[in-house]
């Protein structure tokens, strides 16, 4: 059998061994390993089926741009199959090695342990990738990938085709005049020109309808505390405070993707803050706006009318007070639908899949690879405390310069090339930049994430005396040439500065700034600058205990005593606003932030 093809991939030879870091490389023409030939288990007889066919097999699940299907027939066996159950779906996956879904398609658990080990690519023809369960697709060696970039212009077209749609009342006197009616003093509109529209994110597709609207004559401006200020000088925008987003805005659009930090961002909360009558569009994620609070102020008066092309529950209820509502354009989220999005969108999966298929890295893999158990098992503690420095140092960055030099160092009696540091640096600019995109980073394409940010992260060493048998003693994050929100971070170089250990197996931060603390990296963190001075502890914890909110650990770092002090304190829940804002009214307290780990 030595001419039977064979895939390449030590997964299927050792099922139980995690040694690989790249997807599944196919080559044909190379020899039966003897391995095949004395197991019985389930897994080795899909894998000995994947042997004797010629190709993968690539299952479409839903539909998919021709210019796509035809690609993938190259170099793959494709099943089409649409509106398939989920118990059909599971059905089948045993027989494939990679799976091409849309947003319609739940690809759970359940699928990944029916394919028996075959699945080893997920393609989600798009760009969210809620519907596939990530933790699953790695636990189970599969790689799961998607595609970001070619309905970026779709995207924003629908945006102003909503936008203008709505201002005019298209909608509504089209439905009036095909009932046999003539309302022309009904839907009187209103000028787009020299109204402020606020976009809420400058991300590819924001950018794109800022330079549609500006051509309408609109004043823009956009709220996005990690958008370079120069990137939107160009285009003719400025960047703003949510706060002034809200204050001035006549229209407002969403471009945010959705995340912990933006769930219900426009709440009863943001409405109270708006001006009266501004419209709202969202062709971004539904769950951004709190739909209940949307129609309070629809039916208030205080937003006018809304655009929405997503819901939080798609498709929405055939009762949804919003879809009723007769000053609500809604479309069934038609973001990507236009002919070129969609072969843009089939051409850009295709490559991915079959590149993942070939061995090749893939820049838009969103779920880990596997790692030897051993390294995983060593710098487990380590990973958590790189992602959460990273997630606590970008949040101290105050917007509008953007984020471009990191400086990671690592701590440790282990020499360099005894210290695989790439995961480290993976996490890191998955903690930097996840919390304020839609991105998802691991270690197949941090590198590439980072560049493609601007983001220029280096390395460097600290060789320690002692034992290496602890792989690292502490990391020191800087992030330089930015303004921050909480001054003290900022230490003696110039640089915002973090740093963190772990101790007991679990992250710690040590320093902030030039001030040591020390608090443990779980739940939420208020960082105060105060006067050293007794009973300032015993006040905060009140107004923490006030509101129902959990201390779970708290710690003071101090220049000297009766001197500025940095406390740092760690709380199960998030404190409301009113809370905060008692806080930063305490005489002695100079300075406070909130953050979210």
């Amino acid at each position: 059998m030595s001419g039977v093809s064979t895939w390449n991939l030590c997964l299927a030879v050792f099922p139980n061994k995690n040694i690989f870091l790249s997807p599944l490389s196919w080559q044909p023409s190379l020899p039966l390993p003897a391995a095949f030939t004395r197991r019985t288990k389930p897994k080795t007889l899909v894998a000995l089926a994947t042997i004797l066919d010629a190709k993968p097999t690539v299952l479409v699940a839903e539909k998919l741009g021709e210019a796509g299907i035809q690609l993938l027939k190259t170099f793959a066996n494709v099943d089409c199959s649409y509106n398939l159950s989920p118990e059909e779906l599971c059905t089948k996956i045993s027989l494939c090695d990679a799976l091409i879904v849309r947003s319609g398609t739940k690809v759970t658990r359940e699928v990944f342990e029916s394919s028996m080990g075959r699945l080893k690519v997920v393609g989600r023809a798009g760009v969210g990738i809620d519907n596939v369960d990530l933790s699953a697709a790695t636990e189970h060696g599969c790689l799961v990938v998607n595609a970001p970039t070619a309905n970026t212009i779709a995207a924003a077209e629908h945006g102003i085709a909503l936008l203008t749609a709505m201002a005019r009342n298209v909608a509504q006197a089209d439905a009036s005049v095909k009932a046999g009616k003539w309302q022309r003093n009904k839907y009187v509109g209103v000028s787009l020109v020299g109204k402020t529209l606020a976009l809420m994110g400058f991300g590819k597709v924001g950018s794109e309808v800022a330079r549609r609207a500006k051509g309408l004559g609109m004043h823009v401006i956009a709220h996005d505390p990690y958008a370079p200020a120069d990137r939107a000088r160009a285009i003719g925008v400025e960047l703003v405070t949510f706060e002034e987003a809200l204050l001035t805005a006549d229209f407002i659009s969403m471009h945010l993707p959705l995340t912990p930090a933006t769930s219900k961002m426009f709440n009863d909360e943001a409405f109270s803050r708006v001006k009266r009558g501004v419209r709202i569009v969202n062709v971004a994620r539904g769950g951004v706006i709190d739909e209940e609070a949307l129609l309070r102020a629809l039916d208030s008066g205080v937003v006018a009318q809304a655009a929405l092309d997503v819901f939080t529950e798609e498709p929405p209820p055939k009762e949804n007070k919003l879809v009723r509502h007769e000053s609500v354009t809604v479309t069934p989220h038609l973001g990507a639908s236009t002919t070129e999005a969609q072969e843009g969108v089939a051409l850009e999966i295709a490559e991915a899949v079959i590149g993942a298929l070939k061995g090749e890295l893939a820049a838009t893999a969103v779920n880990a690879p596997m790692v030897p158990a051993q390294v995983l098992s060593e710098l487990a503690p380590f990973i958590a405390l790189t992602e959460k420095l990273g997630r606590l140092a970008v949040q101290l960055v105050a917007g509008g310069s953007g984020l471009k030099f990191v400086k990671v160092t690592y701590a440790s009696a282990r020499g360099p090339d005894d210290l695989d540091t790439r995961l480290l640096r993976a996490m890191i600019t998955k903690g930097l930049t996840e919390p304020v995109s839609s991105v998802f980073v691991n270690l197949v394409n941090a590198d590439f994430i980072a560049k493609q940010r601007g983001l220029r992260l280096t390395e460097e060493h600290i060789l320690l005396d002692g034992s290496p048998e602890n792989p690292l003693e502490f990391i020191h994050v800087q992030i330089a040439n930015v303004e921050s929100k909480f001054a003290s971070a900022i230490s003696d170089s110039g640089e915002i500065t973090v740093e963190g250990r772990v101790k007991d197996g679990k992250p710690h931060l040590t320093k902030v700034g030039s001030f040591g603390v020390d608090v443990s990296l779980e739940g939420s963190i208020i960082l105060c600058r105060q006067i050293d001075q007794p009973g300032l502890i015993g006040r905060v914890g009140s107004i923490l205990a006030e509101e129902n909110v959990n201390v779970n650990f708290m710690s003071v770092g101090r220049i000297a005593p009766r001197k500025q002090a940095v406390m740092t304190i760690g709380v199960d829940e998030e404190p409301s606003r009113e809370a905060l804002k008692k806080i930063g009214e305490i005489p002695a307290v100079e300075e406070f932030v909130f953050l979210k780990l």
